[in-house]
């Protein structure tokens, strides 16, 4: 939940509203001098019905948004309404009058308006503290308080340098995998420690992007980065649960398994037997049994293969051994599979065999 101080919405729709107040945008600048004012305000993003109705007074203006005006608006009693996208305010120096009956732990005026008012509408609202010198953004029931971009991106470089760590042992352990699907010797524990580490990689490259959104235009950098580290984790994901899904008439998709082993909790993920339960292909007392792999994630490394013809392979032959053991001619059999493609597949997994064998032995 980005770091909200409390459960409950969305995460989707507390990611954009905290990208519509993130450094460098004019919103941003605008909250930031109203903190440096120390004049206090409370913003509505956006105006519908629910809010006509709790509102009262105030100057209807509709003009373009710019930070100068909010700070001279903020000035004045009342809140100030603007649209969805920041880009007008609509009115300022309205009375909000929410529904008293919401509960709301807040306990300054301000702030208990603003979580009321987007309670009840479902909104953004940003309060400005100018005592505690904070600004807090309410949405539904969450509450997030905006931290300075240095504390920020102090956090956000601690989980980096987790990411790179996590990265690394991820990609051990996914070469231990392909070795070991060559030599037909994969076990449940073999995968069931990939597919965790792949979740945990994806756990952690969540929360940095919550900081990089967070830091808006600061954020780029880490940006960066983050891309770097996490490229080609969520086809591995993929790749990995569609190698080993056990078939039948109760088969789940690939996104309902990685589903579920997202909902699994992080004091568990750590158990490889759970994770093996998630995938349905063991359980704690079944993880030093063989596995065969289809051949996807194998198959995937072949340069220049699309995914429709590595589809085609894997229904045609049914297992990676089978793969690795076809000639030229067998894999010219394959519709789609010419003589020229039938010999880069076959390079391509005599290559992948030997580098995988070399990196396990030597």
């Amino acid at each position: 939940m980005l770091g909200s101080e409390r459960p409950g919405v969305d995460d989707d729709l507390l990611r954009g509203a905290l990208g519509s107040i993130a450094p460098g945008t004019t919103l941003r600048e605008g909250l930031e001098r109203i903190l440096r004012g120390r004049t206090g305000a409370l913003v509505v993003v956006g105006l519908d019905k629910a809010v006509e109705q709790i509102s009262t007074g105030g100057f209807v203006l509709d003009i373009p948004f710019t930070a100068t005006a909010l700070r001279e608006l903020a000035k004045m009693d009342g809140a100030i309404i603007v649209d969805r996208d920041a880009t007008r305010i609509l009115r300022a120096g309205v009375h909000l009058m929410p529904d008293p009956s919401i509960p709301t732990d807040e306990t300054g005026t301000r702030h208990r308006t603003a979580d009321r008012v987007s309670r009840q509408t479902g909104l953004p609202v940003i309060s400005v503290s100018a005592s505690m010198h904070i600004i807090a953004l309410y949405l539904g029931s969450a509450r997030y308080v905006l931290e300075d971009t240095a504390a920020v991106l102090g956090r956000a470089n601690q989980a980096l340098q987790t990411l790179e760590r996590y990265r690394s042992r991820l990609d051990e352990v996914s070469d231990a995998l392909s070795a070991l699907e060559i030599e037909d010797l994969v076990t449940v524990r073999d995968v069931a420690a990939v597919a965790q580490r792949l979740e945990m990689v994806s756990r952690i490259a969540r929360e940095i992007e919550a900081y990089v959104l967070e830091l808006g235009a600061d954020g780029r950098l880490l940006s960066l980065q983050l891309d770097e580290l996490i490229g080609g984790v969520d086809t591995e994901r993929q790749l990995i649960v569609r190698d080993y899904m056990p078939t039948g008439r109760r088969t789940r998709s690939t996104e309902e398994v990685l589903a579920e082993i997202a909902t699994l909790d992080s004091s568990v993920l750590v158990d490889l037997g759970t994770v093996a339960a998630a995938l349905r292909i063991g359980s704690s007392e079944a993880l030093d049994s063989p596995l065969a792999p289809r051949g996807y994630r194998l198959l995937a490394r072949v340069p220049r293969m699309p995914a429709a013809v590595v589809d085609r392979l894997v229904e045609h032959f049914g297992s990676l051994q089978k793969l690795l053991a076809a000639t030229v001619e067998d894999l010219q059999a394959v519709e789609g599979v010419g003589d020229l493609r039938a010999r880069g597949v076959r390079e391509g997994l005599s290559r992948l065999a030997e580098s995988s064998i070399l990196e396990r032995y030597v």
